[in-house]
């Protein structure tokens, strides 16, 4: 299918180049006063895994700004609240514990990068602090920091993710309930799958 394959770094560095000595100097080994603030306003991280065998997956957690709460420069913990119970990232997690983080701010176009040793924790003050609408989470994810940067807006100023008049029309796009259904095939209607979907969002979101 692919032709023309790179295989090496050097045959890789031959083509892009080498980083900026900026680029290499701005990773830092703990969270510093820009990372805490950056982390206080983010509603939004992706959590990239891999299992034993190096299969990966990348799940997004969102909650109000500050919801993922760091304990100390070293270490940071993310609630981990109602899903769809299949938990390929935590699973992962059990088998290789190396975790990556991108934290997102709705309107900033840089992202946090946040790489280190993930774990699942079931500490009940942990937990105590992390509710939201009265809902405390049964468990949460511990991250030991080992790398942090600021990466670069190039992504979004390309994507323009947050220029709602450059987005691109969903309306010849599938719904969620009809994808799902022609994936999965359940005992029941697109319909009914549709309202099972919003009562989902409507009332099991904690």
């Amino acid at each position: 299918m692919f032709r023309d394959l790179v295989t090496s770094e050097e045959a890789l560095r031959a083509l892009v180049g080498r980083p900026s000595d900026l680029a290499l100097k701005k990773q830092i080994a703990a969270l510093d006063a820009h990372c805490r603030d950056f982390i206080a306003h983010a509603p939004f991280v992706l959590v990239a895994t891999a299992n034993a065998a190096g299969q990966c997956d990348v799940s997004p957690k969102g909650d109000a700004p500050g919801f993922v709460r760091v304990l100390d420069d070293r270490h940071l913990a993310i609630p981990d609240r109602p899903g769809n119970k299949r938990l390929d990232g935590m699973r992962n997690i059990l088998g290789n514990p190396h975790v990556g983080l991108i934290f997102l701010i709705p309107g900033r176009r840089e992202t946090l990068r946040v790489n280190g040793r993930a774990c699942i924790t079931r500490d009940e003050a942990l937990l105590a602090s992390m509710e939201a609408m009265g809902k405390r989470p049964q468990l949460a994810i511990g991250v030991e920091v080992e790398e942090v940067y600021l990466h670069c807006a190039k992504a979004f100023i390309r994507s323009a993710l947050w220029q709602p008049e450059r987005w691109p029309g969903t309306t010849a796009l599938a719904s969620a309930a009809q994808m799902f259904w022609d994936q999965a095939k359940p005992a029941c209607t697109v319909e009914e799958l549709a309202q099972h979907i919003d009562e989902g969002y409507a009332k099991r979101l904690y």
